[in-house]
């Protein structure tokens, strides 16, 4: 059986069509990454298998429940994180955790092995009201209280977003252990380096899969050559750059323009266009796909890398 199993989901908020349509399987025990940037259609996607909110059609099961017939049942099934902090902000951390544990008929030191690695970095502060929280504080609690009743299916919707890099890299650390203890993790995230820590991913837009599959596969299928540029007049140089014959595509990357070529371009024959166009400092270089250039490539390109 399927942790979680949709089909031909869709949703639309007004003339907006939030899920187009959408199909997908996780296997018991993966951690499965939705990939795309806000308003793609990550949130729609998890309030309606988090039991929140009715589908316009198509259905889903998660741990072998309907979401729509058997919602009393999952939902003692499953762990909700929502993007934005939802807890109690005038109980203290302790009084939170209690609370979310009483609701599901269980005590904290029932599961605390569960949350232990997370609970103990913000167990000194278990008396401070949870609306004083540091917002990587806050995170920690929320997912706190999602696994305090050992749920089979953990959904995380934006976990990350907003928090600072040291709390992003801890967060992910304690989903790896998460996983380790046989939960399934769904994790929407707007950050495309944090797929690479993901079983399986979906690149998600306009409510649609743009492609499917491990991060190590979707970035081996990258059907361009790529290069690295940078120059003195950065915020010139992109439109010459996609003034280039040889050029596919190009977008910012960091602090330089990542730059998709026909096959058999040399970065010498792209330089020389620079440094004839006025540009000093021409740096051209050939780089490694990431998941963000697979996306960039899918968005303007889509049906010609699914046919080739």
């Amino acid at each position: 059986m399927k942790a979680v199993s949709v089909e031909h989901l869709s949703k639309a908020h007004g003339k907006v069509q939030a899920l187009d349509g959408l199909s997908f399987h996780v296997d018991p025990g993966e951690l499965y990454g939705i990939i795309g940037p806000d308003g793609a259609g990550k949130t729609t996607l998890f309030r309606i298998l988090a039991t929140l909110m009715l589908a316009d059609a198509g259905t889903a099961t998660v741990a072998g429940c309907d979401v729509v017939k058997d919602y009393r049942a999952l939902r003692r099934r499953i762990g909700y994180m929502p993007g934005r902090f939802s807890l109690y902000q005038d109980l203290t951390v302790e009084e939170n955790l209690q609370f979310f544990a009483t609701v599901f008929g269980t005590t904290i030191k029932e599961n605390y092995y569960l949350i232990e690695d997370i609970y103990r970095q913000i167990e000194p502060f278990r008396h401070r009201l949870a609306g004083k929280l540091s917002g990587g504080m806050k995170q920690k609690l929320a997912l706190s209280c999602a696994l305090i009743h050992k749920p089979e299916v953990l959904f995380l919707d934006e976990p990350t977003t907003g928090v600072d890099p040291v709390s992003r890299k801890e967060f992910w650390g304690m989903l790896l252990r998460l996983k380790a203890q046989g939960i399934t993790i769904l994790v929407s995230t707007p950050y495309m380096d944090e797929a690479n820590l993901c079983d399986r991913i979906a690149l998600i837009q306009s409510g649609r899969f743009l492609q499917v599959d491990t991060p190590q596969d979707i970035v081996s299928r990258y059907p361009d050559t790529l290069f690295a540029v940078q120059a003195d007049r950065m915020h010139a140089l992109l439109d010459d750059l996609r003034g280039y014959p040889a050029v596919k595509a190009s977008f910012s990357f960091g602090a330089a323009y990542h730059v998709a070529v026909r096959e058999g371009t040399h970065p010498g024959d792209l330089a020389a266009y620079l440094e004839g166009k006025g540009y000093r400092d021409v740096s051209v270089r050939p780089v490694a796909a990431t998941i963000e250039d697979c996306f960039m490539a899918l968005m303007d390109r889509g049906n010609e890398w699914k046919q080739a």
